[in-house]
């Protein structure tokens, strides 16, 4: 129960804040969510300047550091071949982007269901590739924990989907013509691969040391190892998912950060391992390799997402300009922290590292 009851609590908070405010319950308790009642502020250039500012302040000095650093490593030979199965992999990737993408009569069908099987052939030929890199992959030296971590990412993504009923900042279409218990089916088998997928592709990036070079002896940052500092930000993430469903426009890029901080700060204040202190004895690596392992994914998750019938569309407030695929550009860099927060659940529920 240790383990449940922080969940469980991240999950009432923004039930909890729109009740003791008056707001009706009901139309965040929508299965499926399909009403829309969200009115986002429109773009704002200075909002979204100051952003972009932000985030490049937090992301150019690690990226200028790796870039720095990597010249002249030597990375290590394949120490594997690349295995038999992986060619499965990549097929049932293009066989799932192919049907996904055109739009024959006789696959309309199939084509609200292509998801899965692609990310699928994504995760299968990813850990190909480890194991072509270092001679094995959680998908074969760890097989257990493999499947452990579709079982948590398909409530790990419902729970984000639950966050989203207070901010709407996506929703999806094509899906029209299914029964409640169709929809959780045929969404709980996508949001399986989430952790998989991320995961299993921190894993390959983490066998080339460039992908992290010069991150392991930086400042350290001791204070976030600290307990009352912890404490302090588990208050603050808790107040703001409580908020989250009375000011969403405002507090909409807490839904990413909030859950990783509190889980963080309960993981200090127990004194477990986790993240945080990674930075507080100046080690960036292991993060710095999870934000770019989800930026991969994220890329091709928009990529995929682009052209298929059933698809995803954004509605972000301030900053919703400037497109890449269907995902404005600034809302990449939810990406960064939504990569930490995939490993800290799978340890969370696992006990396991993913290295």
């Amino acid at each position: 129960m240790a383990k449940i009851e922080p969940i469980l609590l991240l999950i009432a908070l923004p039930f909890f804040g729109v009740y003791i405010t008056g707001m009706d319950i009901k139309e965040y308790l929508e299965f499926p969510p399909l009403t829309r009642y969200v009115e986002h502020a429109g773009f704002s250039l200075p909002v979204f300047i100051g952003i972009a500012v932000f985030i490049l302040i937090c992301a150019v000095p690690l990226d200028a550091r790796v870039l720095k650093n990597r010249i002249g490593i030597s990375e290590d030979k394949p120490a594997g071949k690349f295995p038999i199965w992986g060619f499965f992999g990549i097929a049932l990737l293009l066989a799932g982007w192919l049907i996904a993408w055109t739009r024959l009569d006789f696959l309309k069908p199939v084509q609200m269901f292509t998801f899965t099987p692609h990310w699928i052939g994504y995760i299968t030929t990813v850990n190909a590739l480890t194991a072509f890199r270092k001679g094995s992959c959680m998908m074969t030296s760890r097989p257990r924990y493999f499947l452990m971590l579709f079982i948590i990412s398909a409530g790990f993504w419902w729970y984000f989907e639950i966050l989203n009923r207070f901010v709407q900042n996506w929703y999806y279409i094509g899906i029209s013509g299914i029964t409640p218990l169709e929809y959780f089916v045929f969404a709980t088998l996508p949001f399986s691969t989430v952790l998989p997928a991320v995961l299993g592709t921190y894993e390959l990036l983490a066998t080339y040391k460039a992908t992290s070079a010069g991150l392991t002896d930086l400042q350290p940052v001791r204070p976030l190892a600290d307990k009352r500092f912890a404490a302090c930000v588990l208050v603050i993430s808790c107040a703001s998912l409580c908020l989250l469903g009375i000011y969403p426009d405002i507090l909409f890029p807490f839904l990413w950060l909030s859950p990783l901080l509190a889980l963080s700060a309960v993981k200090i204040m127990k004194g477990e391992r986790t993240l945080m202190l990674d930075i507080a004895r100046g080690d960036w690596s292991r993060i710095y390799r999870l934000a770019m392992a989800a930026l991969i994914c994220g890329l091709f998750w928009e990529m995929w997402n682009q052209y298929s019938a059933a698809k995803w569309i954004y509605t972000v407030p301030f900053v919703g300009s400037f497109k890449i695929f269907e995902m404005p550009l600034l809302g990449f860099a939810g990406y960064l922290p939504f990569g930490l927060e995939c490993y800290i659940i799978a340890e969370w529920f696992t006990g396991e590292d993913a290295d």
